[in-house]
């Protein structure tokens, strides 16, 4: 952070902004292109793609610049940005081609889109953040491998919960910790919860209510820590993690694992209901060298073996242009995955489903993602919950089963289907 607003505060001092193409225009986006154009230094919304080109509109006139320009093709998207006028597109392929921005951010949380905005910011040299958890937990080990083949960075983001315990990761790491665990802390926990009713809850914090809905039912969560893993090598002790009841400070988290569990695991990823403080995240760690035992003592970290550190809140979009400044100023990610998956989120019957059904997406009525390590997955021919909309039932799934290939026809000609079999050849499949 220090060396970030330094650097910021001097491309400000010397007129050349950093440059960011967002998009999306949605719940998160609004938000971070109003925080970027009044309150950051040195930094500036370029542009904005939605498929709706009156909510780009209006997510420029909510952060104080109206009158944004619509623009169809590269030309007329370059003139804009060169003039300093907001540009809105429906073609997110124009903010990849322009080299009139620096940085692509993707906030919309859709699969195929996602996929689609992140193979032609590859293509065009085009460093990209990622706050679209569901596209980075899905596919994102491909992804990853496909940019730094080209020499491109990819980045999920500050201020999401994959960020801020990568953030916590490295800090520890950096004081000559072993981390031992990665947690994120949820308020509630309903894997049955649906748009229905979430809907009262979406419209009082206007939101998209099939967010919502997934935040309830686990499976943002799961996507969440599924990138953790990833970027880690963590894996999870049991499918769907612990969904521990624990309504307690987060610090007495020390006495709830099996340490030697979690050596042989070379670590977990995990998820608690009610600690404190909410909606933080935590990292336990045990001492490479335990003659700073003492010290850990004294400042009141317990008596080991494991000591926690947190993080008590995940502030989302005011963390947002870190990522920004990280990637394009130095070429820094908050994370990417190590190489193949090492977690992956299934999909399970959130209710008892018949055969001839078309399944919904994530977040919606009829199945909920849970965490599972990607050797299981392989080995039981698991369907990613990224990937189950649109499969349809070729037989009957009980509640809380997980739903399997065999089980579906899927649409295997989409891009995100399409990409995963590709990431399933490069990294083996059983």
């Amino acid at each position: 952070m220090i060396l970030v607003d330094t650097a910021l505060k001097q491309r400000e001092l010397e007129g050349r902004p950093v440059r960011i193409g967002v998009i999306g225009a949605g719940a998160m986006a609004r938000p971070t292109v109003a925080l970027i154009t009044n309150q950051v230094p040195g930094m500036v919304v370029a542009a904005i793609a939605n498929r709706t080109l009156q909510r780009a509109a209006s997510a420029y006139a909510d952060a104080g610049r109206p009158g944004a320009i619509a623009v169809d093709n590269l030309a007329a998207l370059d003139q804009a940005i060169a003039s300093n006028l907001p540009a809105i597109t429906d073609d997110p392929a124009l903010l990849a081609q322009s080299a009139g921005i620096d940085c692509l951010i993707d906030m919309t949380g859709a699969i195929n889109h996602g996929a689609a905005v992140a193979l032609e910011a590859i293509r065009q040299g085009k460093p990209l953040v990622l706050m679209n958890a569901e596209v980075d937990a899905t596919i994102g080990p491909l992804l990853h491998d496909k940019a730094r083949q080209a020499g491109v960075l990819l980045s999920c983001c500050d201020g999401d919960q994959p960020g801020v315990q990568l953030n916590l990761w490295r800090k520890v790491k950096g004081m000559g910790l072993i981390p031992r665990v990665l947690g994120n802390i949820k308020g509630l926990q309903d894997e049955y919860r649906n748009p229905t009713t979430q809907q009262g809850f979406a419209d009082r914090w206007n939101q998209d209510v099939t967010m919502v809905t997934s935040f309830a039912d686990g499976s943002k969560v799961n996507f969440e820590q599924c990138i953790v893993a990833n970027a880690t090598g963590f894996q999870v002790a049991r499918r769907g993690m612990g969904r521990m009841e624990h309504r307690a400070p987060v610090e007495q988290l020390t006495s709830h694992y099996d340490l030697s569990q979690l050596r042989e695991l070379g670590g977990v990823v995990d998820y608690v209901v009610g600690a404190q403080p909410l909606p933080g995240v935590y990292c336990l760690a045990e001492l490479a060298d335990t003659r700073h035992a003492p010290l850990l003592a004294a400042k009141g970290l317990g008596d080991g073996p494991l000591y926690c550190f947190y993080e008590p809140y995940h502030l989302v979009h005011l963390d947002t242009p870190m990522s920004l400044a990280r990637a394009v100023l130095f070429g820094d990610a908050v994370g990417q995955p190590l190489a193949g998956p090492v977690v992956e989120v299934v999909a399970i019957a959130k209710r008892d489903l018949q055969a001839g059904e078309i399944l919904d997406s994530y977040g919606r009525y009829m199945t909920y993602g849970q965490a599972e390590n990607a050797r299981m997955v392989r080995a039981e021919g698991l369907v990613p919950e990224g990937l189950v909309e649109g499969c349809r039932l070729l037989r009957a799934v009980p509640k809380d089963q997980p739903i399997r290939w065999v089980d579906v026809e899927a649409p295997s000609h989409e891009l995100g289907h399409q990409l995963y079999a590709e990431q399933q050849i490069r990294w083996g499949s059983v």
